[in-house]
């Protein structure tokens, strides 16, 4: 009989536009499925779209209010029974480290076990990864992300992201740009390796093409920096000195740099412009105060220096930009303090990947015009590392 490992290998064999006429296929020989189908989360993250039907609203589910949906959103498979049909529909999150990228529909002629659950399960994520893979060599999938088209401008951000969520034992992050069909400034970044993990928030000035070339500079100097070992008052150097060559103080980008220590808690950050920082301890939402330092590139070689705070498990750090945070309500009351400081605490059951979106929901319930900025929300949710201290284990 077939195993996951044989899905695996032929997958990974397959030209990387027909990953699931391969899948369909073994799950018809393996599993006894009569049919198959993968849908994709659109940037905007409200509906999710098949690979197969890439742009037609009518073969679109909504994330919110559909069994395909509620399989993404609790990241388990879901068992549909149709009322008058006559096969069982089997949705599986699709997810690869952590990115939650669409909904694996597997129809079968009776309902599974646990076992058989499990193991298309693990189909599913196999498939995630492959996707991830194979977007280096087609389109097929980010043709499916999207209903409507992107801005040139909002294509541009969009590739330079690692993703919208990522997650290990140590941490989890979820993250969202808004308009996701517009974005024009906005970016965020991060790395991680044994030790540490490097996040970055950034924000270009003006608009357009113009903001998403500056951004696109920023992201590369640092990313240069980073990849160079460089400590992140170091990399904040380089960046600044980059965008400076290139515009003459013109231009600038608003950053805030974080470098955490995996096994400690310890944060280095640099806060060099609007991107500002909440935290979530037990039941205490507040801002952490950070000096406030010169943009990238307004001058000739500025000097960063890093500061240090530190993380605990347990706690949730909120990133926001000033889209968000300038946002006016119809009375010209911004989000600010504590509108988001309610919105934090409203979102606290939820999952990391889940809480940038729901807290622009929040806020584009509190405006009623259309964003004049992009609005950014990045979520990390620390967990600390497990020590092995005399054969016990604690959280440290």
């Amino acid at each position: 009989m077939t195993s996951v490992n044989d899905v695996d290998r032929a997958l990974r064999a397959t030209p990387p536009h027909a990953l699931l006429d391969t899948l369909r296929t073994l799950l018809t020989d393996v599993w006894g499925a009569t049919g198959a189908d993968l849908l994709m989360a659109d940037y905007g993250l409200t509906v999710l779209q098949p690979v197969e039907a890439p742009g037609d609203p009518s073969r679109s589910v909504s994330l919110h209010n559909s069994a395909e949906g509620r399989a993404f959103g609790s990241q388990a498979p879901h068992e549909e029974h149709p009322r008058h049909g006559e096969h069982v529909r089997l949705h599986l999150p699709v997810t690869a480290r952590g990115e939650r990228l669409g909904v694996l529909t597997v129809r079968l002629p009776v309902s599974v076990g646990a076992d058989v659950t499990e193991e298309l399960a693990q189909v599913a994520e196999l498939l995630g990864h492959e996707i991830v893979v194979a977007e280096r060599d087609t389109d097929v999938y980010r043709q499916a992300r999207r209903v409507g088209r992107l801005t040139l401008a909002a294509e541009m951000q969009w590739e330079l992201l690692p993703g919208r969520a990522c997650a290990r034992e140590e941490f989890s992050i979820g993250a969202q740009l808004e308009p996701a069909y517009a974005v024009r400034g906005d970016n965020f970044d991060w790395s991680s390796d044994a030790d540490g993990l490097s996040l970055s928030i950034l924000n270009g000035m003006g608009d357009g093409i113009n903001a998403s070339l500056l951004t696109q500079l920023a992201v590369g100097a640092l990313r240069n920096a980073r990849r160079a070992d460089l400590p992140v008052a170091d990399q904040a150097r380089l960046a600044d000195q980059a965008i400076y060559a290139q515009h003459h103080g013109d231009q600038h980008v608003s950053a805030l740099l974080l470098s955490f220590d995996l096994a400690t808690g310890r944060v280095l950050a640099v806060d060099a412009g609007s991107p500002r920082l909440w935290r979530r301890r037990g039941t205490t939402v507040e801002r952490i105060e950070l000096e406030a330092q010169l943009p990238l590139g307004m001058f000739e070689e500025s000097d960063y220096l890093p500061q240090e705070f530190t993380v605990l498990p347990g706690d949730r750090l909120l990133v926001v930009s000033d889209g968000v945070y300038d946002a006016l309500s119809p009375l010209g009351e911004a989000f600010g303090e504590r509108a988001l400081a309610r919105a934090v605490a409203a979102t606290a059951l939820l999952p990391a990947a889940d809480v940038p979106r729901a807290v622009l929901d929040e806020l584009a319930g509190y405006r009623v015009t259309e964003p004049l900025d992009d609005a950014l929300i990045i979520c990390l949710d620390w967990s600390g590392r497990q020590r092995r201290e005399g054969g016990g284990t604690r959280t440290g």
